[in-house]
C-alpha cells in the first residue's frame, strides 16, 4: 500500500529555505519527479538494496554542509579531500551511479536545470515509496555546493559507536530533534550493514569481554555466527532481520525484543529514563504514526542549510564542480 501524506508545515524556515517549494521546477522541468522515480524504480529491479543506500546517501549529504550534494564530489581538482573518503562513508556509500544515471537523462533533455542536491531529496523519497513507506511532497530548489568537507563528515555524522547522547547532539547540531532522530533511525527497515560495525557488541562490548546484556540471546547466537571473531568485517546482515526490503515499522518491533542491530538501534529502547522510549513505542504500535513522523522529519532534513539563488551551481556532472 502506498501512503500519500499531505504536510502541514510548523518548523520555521529561514529566508534561504524558503525558496524551496514543491513546485520549483513546475515550469522548468514539471516531469523532473517522474524521471526519478523511473531511474530509483529501474534500479530497484536488480539491486534490493539501492533504496535504503540512496536514504543514506541524502541523509550523509545533509548532515554535511547542509543538502548541497557535497557527498557526490569526487577528490580532484580543487576537491582536495573528498568526503566519500571520510571514514564514516569510505566503502560504505553507495547509489552514485544511480543519481549520475538520473541526471545524465535530466542533462540530456534539459540542461542546467535540475541540481543533483534535488535528485538526492528526489531520489529519497521515491526509494522509501517504492519500498512500501509513505510519500511525501518533496520541496525543490537546492543549488549544488561548491566545495567539499571531509572533516565535517568525519565529526557531524553520527556513528553506530556512540552513545545516544552523543548522537542526539549531532541532529540538535542541525536543528533536528529528538522525534526526527528517533523517526530516522527508522530508516534501518530496510538495507544492511557491515559485520564490523557491531560485532564489538557480540563479543567484547565495551571492553567487558562479554556480549551487550542488551542483545536478545537467539538473536545474539545468530548473528555470531554470521560475523564470527576475526572474521570478514564486511559481511552484511539485514538491519531487519523479518522484512529487510520493506519500508515498514518493524523496526521498531525489533527493538522491543531487544533485536536492534547496531548499538545506536536499540539504545533508543534500552537507555533507561531517556525520552526517546516513548516515541519506540509510539512507532511500534502505530505504523502510521511512524510514516507521518518520518516523512516530515525527511523534509526538516531537506531544509539542513540549502543553498538557493545564486548560490552555489547548478552541476552538469554531480561528481565534479563546473568547469574543474
Amino acid at each position: 500500500m502506498l501512503y500519500t501524506i499531505t504536510l502541514v508545515l510548523t518548523f520555521a524556515f529561514s529566508p534561504l529555505n524558503a525558496q524551496l517549494s514543491s513546485t520549483f521546477y513546475s515550469t522548468t522541468y514539471p516531469n523532473v519527479s517522474s524521471i526519478v522515480r523511473n531511474g530509483v524504480q529501474q534500479a530497484l529491479q536488480s539491486d534490493s538494496r539501492i533504496g535504503a543506500s540512496l536514504v543514506r546517501l541524502h541523509f550523509h549529504d545533509c548532515f554535511v554542509n547542509g543538502c548541497d550534494a557535497s557527498i557526490l564530489l569526487d577528490q580532484g581538482g580543487n576537491i582536495r579531500q573528498s568526503e566519500k573518503n571520510a571514514a564514516p562513508n569510505f566503502n560504505s556509500i553507495r547509489g552514485e551511479g544511480v543519481v549520475d544515471n538520473i541526471k545524465t537523462s535530466i542533462e540530456n533533455s534539459c540542461p542546467g536545470v535540475v541540481s543533483c542536491a534535488d535528485i538526492l531529496a528526489l531520489a529519497a523519497e521515491s526509494s522509501v515509496s517504492l519500498s512500501g513507506g509513505p510519500s511525501w511532497n518533496v520541496l525543490l530548489g537546492r543549488r549544488d555546493g561548491l566545495s567539499a568537507n571531509q572533516a565535517g563528515a568525519n565529526s557531524s555524522l553520527p556513528s553506530p559507536f556512540e552513545s545516544l547522547a552523543t548522537v542526539t547532539s549531532k541532529f540538535s547540531a542541525v536543528g533536528l530533534g529528538t522525534n526526527d532522530l528517533v523517526a530516522f533511525s527508522g530508516a534501518h527497515t530496510f538495507g544492511r550493514a557491515q559485520c564490523q560495525f557491531f560485532s564489538q557488541r557480540l563479543f567484547n562490548f565495551n571492553g567487558t569481554g562479554s556480549p551487550d546484556p542488551t542483545l536478545n540471546s537467539t538473536y545474539l547466537a545468530t548473528l555470531q555466527q554470521n560475523c564470527p571473531q576475526n572474521g570478514n568485517g564486511s559481511t552484511l546482515n539485514n538491519l531487519d532481520p523479518s522484512s529487510p526490503n520493506t519500508f515498514d515499522n518493524n523496526y521498531f518491533m525489533n527493538l522491543l525484543t531487544n533485536q536492534g542491530l547496531l548499538q545506536t538501534d536499540q539504545e533508543l529502547f534500552s537507555t533507561n529514563g531517556s525520552a526517546t522510549i516513548s516515541i519506540v513505542n509510539n512507532f511500534a504500535n502505530n505504523q502510521t504514526a511512524f510514516f507521518l513522523a518520518f516523512a516530515q522529519s525527511m523534509i526538516n532534513m531537506g531544509n539542513i542549510s540549502p543553498l538557493t539563488g545564486t548560490q552555489g551551481e547548478i552541476r552538469n556532472d554531480c561528481k565534479k564542480v563546473n568547469g574543474s
